[in-house]
């Protein structure tokens, strides 16, 4: 058993859940033995200086933190207040009032998977202001924890490369020492506010000979979401720094459609090994919402529960009946339906990192060349079974008394369907209507219209 069992929920690529909703999830990790909940947080906090920031996407107030705060420790949950502070600062770095705080004002950092960040996405590190700004920030939000920690993530510090306006430092120290520099001082800003820090350590493990100078009161989230992630190597490196750590699967839920159920199995059995074998305080399980947060909860259900049982009970949990347990949270014998539409990504042997073909499909309007596996064939007989577990949710999905779980079984067989039938005009209409109509099921209104306009038009 890992003495912190985590969950952390992407509320920040367009997905705000309503209070119901975010009371529902704290009910489902308390059911499946989490003790930790953490809300990915870049611009979805109402700052009450910062209202251009968050304006159109229906941010949680304070009062609702302080809300949902209580909710969770009357459920045995910690909520842990969650903050990137150094990357993935587009959302802000946007507008003309925060630009002057970018490393890359004018954004174009190449990305590692190809490509480039065609905004600015990273603070730089070596302007005094970058640190008072984000000392209004945590004086502002940390206050509505009761929590002693705080993630303030630091990942995917994409424009420090030397050519911004950290420039000099990172020419004559290096990315790596310019990097755990200023994570030190964030760290810094967190302790003073009595707060023990947490970051992600991904930055830092491209440059190992600095872990061992990371400050020992660091907490590092290990993450990586493919079953082959080397979370043993990496897991090493942080315990024989004498750090805490976590290690951190995901839920293969973004960018899928349906999910990347066997995927998701491999990543949470190799994270729990790695973390069991080096003493790892924390398994976090996240749930992110890339490309436009497409995926309704349901997708993420067994994740949810395969890495809290796995949190729990160890290597035991992979014996566990996953289609029961859904079936008994859903309420609706639809388990083996969502299950089935989870492995569909597999046909083909079409295998993407970090998506699903079916996903790049549907998401991609130009420059896209599809992988040779998913013939017009394959395509076929997967709009087939997609068809045909749309039926098997639509005996649940309507009625007096509808099942949000079966409604949005409904429309994951219908985003599947779609992009089997990209060319047909006529289902992408009414995706994209139904695409709001479930968005409503379980979130706010703020973000809806930017995820559907990454809908293919027809």
């Amino acid at each position: 058993m890992f003495a912190a069992r985590a969950y952390m929920l992407d509320i920040s690529r367009d997905k705000v859940p309503t209070m119901g909703t975010l009371r529902l999830l704290v009910d489902l990790l308390a059911k499946f033995d989490y003790n930790q909940l953490q809300l990915y947080t870049e611009h979805t906090f109402a700052y009450s200086h910062h209202r251009a920031v968050w304006e159109r996407a229906s941010p949680l107030t304070a009062e609702e933190v302080r809300a949902l705060d209580a909710y969770c420790a009357m459920h045995g949950i910690e909520l842990v207040p969650n903050q990137n502070s150094f990357g993935h600062f587009e959302r802000w770095l946007v507008n003309p009032e925060y630009n002057h705080l970018a490393e890359l004002p004018n954004g174009g950092a190449p990305l590692p998977w190809g490509g480039f960040k065609k905004h600015p996405t990273t603070l730089c590190p070596t302007n005094p202001e970058s640190l008072r700004f984000l000392e209004g920030l945590f004086d502002e939000l940390l206050p509505n924890f009761e929590s002693r920690l705080f993630n303030i993530g630091c990942d995917e510090t994409f424009d420090l490369l030397g050519n911004g306006r950290s420039s000099e430092a990172v020419k004559s120290e290096g990315e790596g020492r310019v990097y755990l520099e200023f994570l030190r001082k964030v760290a810094a800003l967190a302790r003073a506010r009595g707060r023990r820090p947490m970051f992600w350590g991904d930055v830092i493990l491209r440059h190992p000979e600095l872990v061992p100078e990371l400050p020992k009161d660091l907490i590092a989230l290990d993450w990586g979401y493919e079953g082959n992630h080397p979370f043993m190597s990496e897991a090493e490196q942080f315990s024989r720094a004498g750090l805490d750590f976590y290690v951190c699967p995901g839920t293969s839920s973004w960018n899928s459609l349906a999910g990347r159920i066997e995927n998701m199995r491999e990543n949470m059995q190799a994270a729990e090994a790695a973390g069991r074998r080096f003493g790892a305080k924390g398994f976090m399980v996240t749930d992110w919402g890339d490309g436009g947060h497409w995926q309704p909860l349901v997708v993420s259900l067994p994740g949810l529960i395969l890495g809290g049982n796995l949190a729990f009970t160890g290597p035991s949990a992979n014996k566990m009946n996953l289609e029961e347990a859904l079936n008994g949270v859903m309420g609706v014998p639809l388990g083996g339906t969502l299950l089935r539409l989870g492995t569909l990504y597999l046909r083909g042997g079409a295998l993407r990192a970090n998506a699903s073909e079916l996903f790049r499909i549907l998401a991609n309007d130009h420059g896209y060349s599809r992988h040779p596996g998913l013939t017009d064939s394959v395509l076929a007989e997967v709009s087939s079974v997609a068809e045909g577990c749309r039926h098997a949710a639509a005996a649940y999905a309507g009625g007096a008394y509808p099942n949000a779980w079966a409604q949005e079984i409904v429309h994951v067989a219908n985003l599947v369907d779609a992009a089997c039938n990209r060319r047909d005009a006529g289902r992408l209409r009414f995706l994209r209507e139904e695409h709001d109509q479930v968005w409503k099921l379980r979130n706010r209104p703020g973000g809806m219209e930017d995820s559907r306009s990454k809908l293919p038009r027809f």
